[in-house]
């Protein structure tokens, strides 16, 4: 018989927490803001977290199912553990659109500290180097190189407009949806590159090596010999399990967030900060569980994809979110339509110089160093400082 996975008991543990803090909403018994808010983040992160888990087990599984090879099994898991993060972004859009665009941008700057610190903190080979696979440096650069320009040229028209009198000072749904789309099409580029790149490099290696139909079959069965053979049904069922979890959790985050920043009073972008950190839950996960099993490539490649997908894919999920709460449901909200305000011009400019840095770095094929890593780390401090500084007015 199978051992339960640790996920169910995750799961059990946080769905029974958030029947209890029901009951006693039911019950009416009222707890102080602070204690609620801090319940509810806790409800919805273990939830998110084992929503995250079955999403990225069920993958797996159905990889299996079908012998994908570890490449493409890889990059479904990474969209997939998403779900989550964008979950939490559809729920707090209607608690506050600026809020929501702050976390998913201020999300980019944590996903690429969290890549400079675990590259200082893998294994090196004699030269100090942990090599990357050559399709993740080579599609990593260039769209690393795309972000950083887009980001840059929203700054500067935002940071022109905003300094010329009787100029448009913010975005119209319409200016939300162009850009998303925009970014949607490199993302979907940037895939089909990356899917072909792994398809081709394995298939040198394979004819490097003579390897025959068997021996290939031989080795998909090796990669998948620690996942469960499991059906299509039970597999259905473990994605709509985690689809479930991300939807409960983030409701859960929401009504944090809205504590946080309707209630407490709580500095706009130290809220963001920390809601951003549990927003990314996902990414921290699949890295940690791959870093545990010592598959630092697949930890390493899932750290740089919590940046590029963050920035093509959930960035322009959030602007598309907001545009269709502008132009349907609720264009009267006070943070609408999003202004060209120092906050957010600071965080689309600061892009080119983070993305320039990690480009820069993959293009030498290693890892950061101790001054890759303190470059990185002050460079997010500089653009956190500024914006609680400067930045933490009106949205």
């Amino acid at each position: 018989m199978a051992a339960v996975p640790s996920w169910f008991w995750r799961l059990l543990l946080g769905l029974s927490l958030w029947i209890a803090a029901l009951l006693l909403d039911h019950l009416l018994l009222r707890l102080s803001l602070y204690l609620q808010a801090s319940i509810e983040l806790v409800i919805g992160l273990i939830i998110l977290v084992a929503a995250c888990e079955i999403l990225v087990a069920a993958t797996e599984r159905l990889a299996a199912r079908f012998q994908w090879n570890h490449y493409t099994a890889g990059t479904l898991a990474e969209i997939l553990s998403t779900t989550p993060e964008l979950v939490v972004i559809a729920f707090i859009v209607p608690v506050s659109p600026a809020m929501a665009f702050i976390i998913s941008v201020i999300t980019i700057y944590n996903n690429a500290l969290v890549f400079s610190l675990y590259s200082y903190f893998l294994p090196k080979d004699r030269h100090g180097k942990f090599l990357m696979p050559a399709p993740i440096t080579e599609a990593g650069t260039q769209i690393l190189i795309g972000g950083g320009a887009m980001g840059l040229i929203l700054g500067l028209v935002m940071l022109t407009l905003n300094s010329a009198p009787e100029s448009k000072s913010s975005f119209s749904a319409t200016d939300l949806i162009f850009v998303s789309v925009i970014l949607l099409t490199i993302f979907a580029v940037y895939l089909y590159k990356l899917v072909t790149s792994y398809a081709e490099e394995e298939a040198e290696v394979r004819q490097n090596l003579s390897m025959t139909a068997k021996d290939i079959e031989d080795r998909l069965e090796l990669v998948y010999e620690n996942v469960q053979p499991t059906g299509f049904g039970a597999i259905a069922a473990m994605f709509l399990a985690g689809i479930t979890g991300a939807f409960i959790g983030g409701h859960e985050i929401s009504h944090f967030a809205s504590t946080m920043i309707q209630d407490l009073e709580i500095s706009a972008i130290l809220t963001a900060l920390v809601l951003a950190l549990f927003a990314g839950m996902s990414e921290y996960v699949i890295l940690w569980q791959s870093h545990r099993k010592q598959e630092y490539g697949i930890a390493l490649a899932n750290a740089f994809g919590g940046i590029t997908q963050v920035m093509f894919l959930v960035l322009p999920f959030t602007l598309i979110s907001i545009a269709l709460y502008q132009a349907f449901l609720n264009p009267a909200h006070p943070d609408l339509p999003l202004e060209f305000s120092i906050s957010n011009i600071f965080l689309l400019l600061f892009l080119f110089p983070t993305f320039y840095t990690l480009s820069s770095l993959l293009e030498e094929d290693h890892t950061l160093g101790i001054l890759d890593t303190t470059i990185m780390t002050g460079i997010f401090l500089f653009l956190i400082v500024l914006l609680v500084s400067y930045g933490s007015g009106p949205y």
